[in-house]
């Protein structure tokens, strides 16, 4: 039997780690708080996902060294925002010379680097052969709960790829290969700025035409945006674009959206998140994608509009009226 060391004790952590140890591998999540590793090994159950018990086959560690030792593969799922320090701390402990399995999903501010080349670049290269990923549109309550769930995964090596296939397949969870990494990445970030975006339009009852409009106008934003990573656009019609955000803008699920509909309802951004008491990605990565709209000349109002919301004291109902105020131009696709 395999052995997966798993970075991350989230919700999606938990889930996917649950799933990766029904299909048969033996798995050493780590999570850097001692307490809840120490809960989770003794009860089994995540705070968060009470319907749900771990496999017996998942061990639960706030030890790397421990968890990382003798694996064949590491799978992550911290935050983007900590995927630098994290895996700083892997390679001080040794070359990583198995595959890595990102399934985080966020861009590094003021680098602007995607995930994979945050961990290239710790690993002294452009592009590791042993970086993959997993995306698309899949909520830990639901992939916990085994429901019917499609999603992407990409990798710099085909072999990884493959690898890919084999670990997180499932009879209930499918997954599609893609070879357009960058791309899978670019929409698994981005859509998150979108879902807090349409949380907000919620909060303030402006509709499901509005929200329509601004998922549609959001995935041209990202289209824009994604040719200055050297995406390929048309990824982003497929799981890991329109599919995530299609999940992401549209649950209660979603971390982002709830964030953003809190935010209309009076709370401050930082009220909004201790609420949600989770990482909200799209906080981070608005930031970052602002950053690479600036720096490259691309207009993305969207992104531009939520930023002022979230860092900005922008009032949710002034940034909409922002968006209307904008001059019409010919829809280009």
């Amino acid at each position: 039997m395999k052995k997966i060391a798993y970075l991350g004790a989230g919700t999606w952590g938990f889930a996917i780690a649950s799933l990766i140890a029904n299909n048969g591998y033996s798995v050493s999540v780590w999570t850097r708080r001692k307490e809840f590793a120490d809960q989770l090994e003794k009860t089994r159950v995540h705070p968060k996902l009470a319907d749900a018990r771990a496999p017996d086959n998942i061990h639960f560690t706030s030890d790397l060294a421990e968890a990382l030792d003798g694996c064949d593969v590491i799978v992550e799922s911290v935050t983007s925002s900590g995927i630098r320090p994290v895996f700083t701390e892997v390679i001080r402990l040794g070359k990583i010379q198995c595959p890595v399995i990102l399934t985080s999903k966020g861009i590094e501010q003021k680098s602007g680097l995607l995930l994979p080349e945050v961990i290239s670049e710790l690993m002294g290269v452009k592009e590791s052969p042993l970086i993959g990923c997993l995306s698309g549109p899949s909520h830990a309550e639901e992939v916990v709960c085994e429901l019917p769930t499609s999603v992407v995964c990409s990798a710099y090596d085909a072999s990884v790829m493959k690898k890919i296939l084999e670990l997180f397949t499932s009879p209930k969870f499918r997954v599609y290969p893609n070879s357009d990494l960058k791309g899978v990445c670019f929409g698994g970030a981005m859509k998150n700025i979108m879902a807090i975006a349409c949380g907000i339009a919620d909060g303030l009852g402006c509709g499901d035409n509005t929200k329509a409009a601004l998922m549609t106008r959001g995935l041209h934003e990202i289209r824009k945006l994604c040719v200055v990573k050297d995406c390929k656009p048309e990824t982003l019609n497929g799981l890991s674009g329109l599919g995530d955000l299609c999940v992401t803008c549209l649950s209660t699920h979603s971390r982002n959206y709830r964030y953003g509909r809190l935010i209309a309802e009076g709370f401050s951004p930082e009220g909004a998140r201790q609420k949600i008491g989770m990482a909200v990605e799209g906080v981070y990565t608005c930031v970052s994608a602002l950053q690479l709209g600036r720096k490259h000349g691309i207009p993305i109002p969207i992104t531009e509009a939520t930023y002022a919301i979230i860092y900005e004291g922008m009032h949710p109902k002034e940034a909409v009226q922002s968006l209307l105020q904008r001059a019409i131009k010919e829809e280009h696709l």
